[in-house]
């Protein structure tokens, strides 16, 4: 089965595993489902109710689709799955995307940690970006970095920057564009 993760603007893919393997589509065509998976992450990358609070996963297997992930608002998880589902290839979509609690603190904390982030001189350059690379998930005063940067410095200054508001724990699991490209070379 091959895992994806969508990723804002640097890379469509990562964590790729096992062989692309092909879907049919109501036409009687064939997709790979690297094809379907990039379909998959154009669709939520450009809706437009996702946003940097939010962090979504798909895997695709033979054009059956796992959506998994965190967003902040029950609509998006719908809204979501609609979309995916009327992608030209997808089969199925299994919905495994958690609602975030609704938290006035976990709200502030977000808030926080993305001007400390966005507005430090490093992350200028993504934080013009139309979808930037790097997601705040909290939930119950735990942040987790997702994302993509341009270096490992950039992961270690942005997890600094998530520390300094009080989080219970601050989780980085923001990957860089040579880990993206090395997971991608490998599954070519």
């Amino acid at each position: 089965m091959k895992t994806f993760r969508i990723l804002s603007t640097f890379a469509a893919a990562v964590m790729l595993t096992a062989n692309v393997a092909v879907a049919q589509t109501a036409d009687g065509t064939e997709r790979k489902d690297l094809q379907v998976f990039k379909d998959v992450a154009n669709s939520v990358e450009r809706y437009t109710q996702f946003t940097i609070f939010d962090d979504v996963s798909a895997s695709v297997k033979d054009g059956a689709v796992t959506l998994t992930g965190k967003v902040t608002m029950p609509y998006k998880r719908e809204d979501i799955e609609k979309r995916v589902a009327k992608i030209n290839g997808v089969r199925n979509v299994r919905d495994e995307i958690t609602v975030l609690p609704v938290s006035q603190f976990d709200d502030e904390l977000r808030h926080r940690i993305a001007r400390s982030i966005y507005n430090n001189s490093n992350f200028w350059n993504y934080a013009i970006m139309a979808n930037p690379p790097i997601h705040i998930v909290v939930e119950h005063g735990r942040v987790t970095l997702t994302g993509v940067v341009q270096s490992n410095i950039d992961r270690v200054l942005a997890r600094s920057l998530a520390t300094q508001f009080g989080a219970f724990s601050v989780t980085n699991a923001l990957k860089t564009d040579a880990e993206v490209r090395d997971a991608l070379e490998k599954t070519e």
